[in-house]
C-alpha cells in the first residue's frame, strides 16, 4: 500500500482508468461478437447496423487509448471487406479506355535571361 499522497492518488486513477478501460473492451468485444452473427446470417440491414456499431466501438477505443491508432484503422479495414463480402458487392475493373494518341514532344531551346546592368559606381 503506497504511502505518499501522489502515489495514493495514482492508485485510485490508475484503478477508475482500469475500470473505464476494462468496459470499452467489452463493448468492443459484444460489438464484434454481433457483428460476426449478423455476417453469418445473411440479413443486410442487421449486418449493415452491427458494421456501424463495430467501426463506431473501435473508433471510440482508439480515441480513449485502449487500442493503437493502426491496430484500429487495421480492424475498420477488415470489417468494412467483410462486410462487403457478405453483402455480396464485388469490385468490378472498369473497362480499359484505350489510350489518346500521344503527340511528339518537341523540346524548345531554354529562353536566355536577360543579363543585368550592374550599376554604375559614382565618382566623388
Amino acid at each position: 500500500m503506497p504511502i505518499i499522497k501522489s502515489a495514493k492518488k495514482r492508485v485510485k486513477v490508475a484503478s477508475k482508468a482500469a475500470v473505464r478501460n476494462s468496459k470499452t473492451k467489452r463493448s468492443l468485444k459484444g460489438a464484434l461478437k454481433a457483428f460476426g452473427k449478423a455476417l453469418t446470417g445473411g440479413d443486410k440491414k442487421v449486418s449493415s447496423a452491427a458494421h456501424s456499431k463495430v467501426q463506431s466501438e473501435l473508433a471510440k477505443a482508439g480515441k480513449k487509448g485502449v487500442l493503437h491508432k493502426n491496430k484500429v484503422a487495421r480492424k475498420q479495414s477488415q470489417a468494412a471487406k467483410a462486410s462487403k463480402a457478405a453483402a455480396g458487392v464485388v469490385k468490378k475493373a472498369a473497362p480499359k479506355k484505350a489510350a489518346p494518341a500521344k503527340k511528339p514532344v518537341v523540346k524548345k531551346a531554354p529562353a536566355k535571361k536577360p543579363v543585368a546592368k550592374k550599376s554604375v559606381a559614382k565618382k566623388k
